[in-house]
């Protein structure tokens, strides 16, 4: 690819997500189209990541290329469908203080999962085994980048603002997360107890993040700040999914399955969802003082 047309492909790309008004569609799209085709396009793109990522492999830089491309790619697809049906600047992903939300947002979801490894420490259900690995670390690095970008375009991007029109704020968050759990069920080792686990200290926690600062950026470092500390770092297992290559430590997780959340990993832990509703508790009441819990069929603003 030449200097020029590289210099082409990232001023295009950049546009995607300019915040000056953007003119209607040519056509006015029938609201199950303008609602509906952006779940499928994005069930796609995770479709295609899961693929990159089975390609990468746990080779750690063939992986953090793999999660950039997903993430880069992920958002740039999302932009442009929004840009494309909506007609609207893609405010969710606005450029200004992207990097200081994804800081903010890592740093929470590691101290989030920090604290809940923390208490199951104190009562003895955590321990290490075998030597540190920092190839794993990386890999993993990589892998929750891709995950945390485009499970947070699906679920809080394109789902929570779909349902949001239809049924308001409450209702976009009480069913976004129970389908942020349920997709949960899919992975190896899930049970039922982790999905609802998962739907209420991910889903709905992530969903109230969103509401309250209607930023995307915030909600996906959060979820990548709690991934990689989960597998990454500490070598736990992720949702049930203990295929997964082994991160820095690898992790041991003993006792009641209440304490430790046994097969499907701590986030299906009470200490989990104990931990997870407080940021929720927070961010449900910014959401309420500032306005933002919307009734049914009234859109995001564009501004």
């Amino acid at each position: 690819m030449s200097l020029g047309s590289a210099q082409s492909l990232r001023i295009r790309y950049e546009g995607l997500f300019a915040q000056t008004p953007v003119e209607a569609p040519a056509r006015e799209y029938p609201r199950w189209v303008r609602l509906g085709a952006p779940v499928v396009i994005i069930a796609v793109v995770l479709a295609v990541a899961a693929g990159i990522r089975v390609v990468a492999g746990s080779n750690p830089v063939l992986s953090l290329l793999a999660g950039a491309l997903i993430a880069l790619g992920g958002a740039g697809v999302y932009a442009a469908v929004v840009r494309r049906l909506d007609g609207r600047p893609v405010t969710e992903l606005a450029p200004g203080g992207a990097v200081r939300s994804l800081r903010t947002g890592t740093v929470v979801g590691l101290g989030l999962f920090t604290a809940t490894l923390a208490a199951i420490v104190l009562f003895g259900g955590y321990r290490t085994e075998g030597g540190v690995s920092v190839g794993g670390m990386l890999t993993l690095l990589g892998i929750m980048a891709g995950v945390a970008v485009t499970e947070e375009l699906l679920f809080r991007g394109v789902v929570f603002g779909a349902l949001e029109e239809l049924t308001g704020t409450r209702g976009a968050l009480t069913i976004s997360a129970l389908l942020f759990g349920g997709l949960h069920l899919l992975n190896p080792g899930a049970t039922v107890w982790g999905a609802l686990a998962i739907a209420v200290e991910g889903g709905l926690m992530l969903g109230a993040v969103y509401a309250a600062t209607r930023s995307l950026w915030l909600p996906i470092g959060i979820h990548f700040g709690w991934n990689f500390a989960e597998s990454g770092l500490f070598g736990t297992t992720v949702s049930g999914n203990d295929d997964a290559p082994t991160g820095l430590v690898h992790g041991i997780l003993s006792g009641p399955d209440a304490l430790t959340g046994g097969t499907f990993g701590p986030e299906s832990s009470f200490v989990a969802i104990l931990i997870c509703s407080i940021p929720t508790w927070i961010y449900l009441r910014r959401a309420a003082r500032a306005g933002l819990l919307r009734p049914r069929g009234k859109t995001t603003p564009t501004n």
